[in-house]
């Protein structure tokens, strides 16, 4: 098994981190920093771009520049709510299975094929880190997450290279990094992400980690109170100029860009000001955006999306069976619990201060790191006990839902129910899974089918069959029905990845790696290129020198092979860049040495005609004397 890396796959901001057994380290990124953007971009030269240089280029290439797209993992596009599609620069359309899906110049994604290309950066920033291949990792979701979305994410872990040990609830992994196994506590995870919010509460006894219930919302983020920003941004700009600047092409992506720098700053100062020069073109030439938004309005501006996790929080306490009262630790996850209103809800719900002295952004990835070496058996002295956050269940007549596996169930688990035929002589059953909280079978997350087929002829409720739901650690079903009259069964794996089949995951794991030897490719010829540019600048400062020191057919050959490598550098033939670099490179330094020992010869001649000066008579020419007789 090959070296393993805990890796939080953020809406916004990704980071990785690994364990040595006692203790742990976070990976810097290919940009050198500790997190990198979740944003992936393509451009019109056929460039794929990741992380904080494609989220740089977001302002004039907005609509084939993906970000937060965990929002749409395994997703069904009527599931996104309307300020998702709205607020979406790049185009987002619905497939023949429903599912949402990513345009981008007619080319059709899948947010796992999204999330694998962030997903293989990282993977290559961590190889260049250790020197060495990285296969295994664990990756991070929100607790909230469905079968649906653990599979997706799964999926594009396969893809990007990863053998996937397994899918850990965010929360869950926050508990990890911050609490030492030996000490007792009750622990609850505030989770208030880009895209995601969620809050699990945990108890740990002797090295235990048990989630006792988790509650959320999936789509609600830090990305809605950008979107709040940018709606008061717009509406104060056409109130004060008179231009509605959501219908030009570019200006909405620079105004959201300043709304999230303005939210970021009000965490710390009462005040932010907000400056686009030239966003736009009036009679008396260029308009220019000047506001000022203060925390007090901001906080007017997302207060009620904040309540909302008021009420998720009450309910986790209520389905933990722990008490206010009995909470030792809260932990604050995600870039949202920056914000002091934030903060202030959270010290409202659980009557104390939360941590301080944790970092938000980086305190997942360390608990998935965390739960790697447990995994890889460096560390011994903990056990994660984790829950379904979703009940599970099955239709049955009528279109009712009839539960399995109840909403915060530890897990692993395995569990039956008998149920038995609606008419008489049903030689067949169909088994539709669902997952949710609704009690009709349309409110709820249809996960798969199945029937159950060769059921012997009898009276209605007279056959049993008994359906089992068998759950793993990672949150990953398998559901299979037998007759027990006949024996007869059928089961199947719950394997719902978003839109992708087996066939599509292993066609994308292909393509990926050939991406990834053409990135190879794309980076040897960029390499030479910047090979070309420098024997180019030295070749030219040669080139002014030897027009004054040597003969014209010396700097002749040399002004050619120059003439010829600037043709050439911005060629796709690495061979041929490379050929004429290394020719212009040897000429350049052949003319360089010639022009040295000129120099020296002349230094020479001038020490040998020197006339040197002393003070006191002048000095008389020698008289040959004619020796005498």
């Amino acid at each position: 098994m090959g070296r393993s890396i805990g890796i939080d796959l953020g809406t916004t901001n990704s980071c990785m981190a690994y364990s040595d057994g006692t203790e742990v380290h976070v990976i810097h990124t290919g940009e050198g920093s500790r997190i990198m953007p979740s944003v992936v971009a393509f451009t019109h030269r056929g460039e794929r771009l990741v992380g904080l240089v494609a989220k740089r280029q977001a302002i004039t290439n907005p609509r084939n520049t993906v970000c937060s797209v965990k929002r749409l993992m395994g997703r069904k596009y009527s599931e996104l709510s309307d300020d998702i599609r709205a607020n979406a620069t790049y185009e987002i359309i619905e497939n023949e299975q429903g599912d949402a899906i990513i345009r981008i110049m007619e080319h059709d994604y899948t947010p796992p094929e999204i999330s694998a290309i962030i997903l293989r950066k990282l993977k290559e920033s961590a190889e260049e880190f250790f020197g060495e291949e990285v296969t295994e990792a664990v990756i991070t979701v929100p607790a909230y997450f469905n079968e649906v979305q653990r599979e997706a994410t799964k999926a594009a872990g396969r893809i990007a290279g990863f053998n996937v040990q397994r899918v850990l609830n965010e929360p869950t992994a926050a508990a990890l990094a911050f609490i030492k196994p030996q000490e007792t506590n009750n622990i609850a995870v505030y989770d208030f992400g880009g895209g995601t919010f969620d809050i699990s509460i945990l108890k740990v006894v002797n090295g235990i980690f048990e989630v006792k219930a988790t509650c959320g919302d999936t789509q609600l983020g830090g990305d809605d109170f950008d979107v709040r920003v940018v709606e008061w941004i717009l509406n104060e700009f056409q109130r004060e100029k008179g231009i509605d600047l959501s219908k030009d092409p570019v200006a909405p992506q620079r105004v959201r860009e300043a709304a999230e720098r303005a939210k970021c700053e009000l965490s710390q100062a009462l005040e932010a000001r907000i400056n686009l020069p030239f966003i736009a073109s009036g009679g008396q030439g260029p308009v220019h955006l000047e506001l000022s938004i203060t925390r007090k309005l901001l906080e007017n501006l997302i207060r009620d999306l904040i309540e909302k996790t008021r009420a998720l929080c009450e309910t986790a306490l209520k389905d933990s069976g722990i008490g206010k009262q009995d909470i030792n630790h809260v932990i604050l996850v995600g870039g949202s619990t920056r914000i002091p209103l934030v903060r202030q809800l959270v010290e409202d719900v659980f009557k104390q201060k939360p941590a301080q002295f944790v970092n938000p952004d980086e305190v997942v990835a360390v608990g998935a790191a965390v739960e790697a070496s447990v995994l890889s058996g460096a560390r011994k002295d903990l056990v994660l006990i984790d829950v379904t956050p979703l009940t599970l269940g099955v239709e049955t007549l009528g279109g009712v839902m009839a539960s399995i596996v109840e909403k915060n169930t530890p897990i692993p688990i395995k569990r039956s129910r008998m149920f038995t035929t609606a008419t008489d002589n049903q030689a067949a059953v169909s088994v539709h899974v669902l997952q949710g909280e609704r009690e009709f079978a349309d409110g709820n997350r249809s996960l798969s089918r199945f029937e159950l087929v060769g059921i012997p002829p009898a009276r209605r409720g007279e056959p049993r069959i008994s359906v089992t739901f068998e759950i793993d650690a990672n949150g990953i079903l398998n559901v299979s029905a037998r007759d027990a009259v006949t024996g007869r069964e059928q089961s199947i794996e719950v394997n719902p990845t978003g839109g992708l089949t087996d066939s599509d995951i292993l066609k994308l794991m292909q393509e990926a790696e050939a991406s990834a030897q053409e990135d190879r490719e794309r980076m040897r010829l960029v390499e030479e290129r910047n090979r070309a540019d420098v024997i180019i600048y030295e070749a030219t400062k040669v080139l002014k020198a030897a027009r004054e020191q040597l003969e014209k057919e010396s700097w002749e050959e040399l002004e050619a092979s120059l003439a010829n490598l600037r043709r050439v550098r911005d060629d796709t033939d690495i061979r041929a860049i490379g050929t004429e670099a290394s020719r212009t490179d040897t000429l350049t330094n052949s003319v360089s040495k010639l022009i040295a020992v000129m120099e020296s010869h002349a230094e020479d001649e001038e020490e040998v005609d020197q006339v040197v000066v002393i003070e006191g008579d002048p000095l008389v020419e020698p008289i040959d004397e004619v020796p005498p007789d």
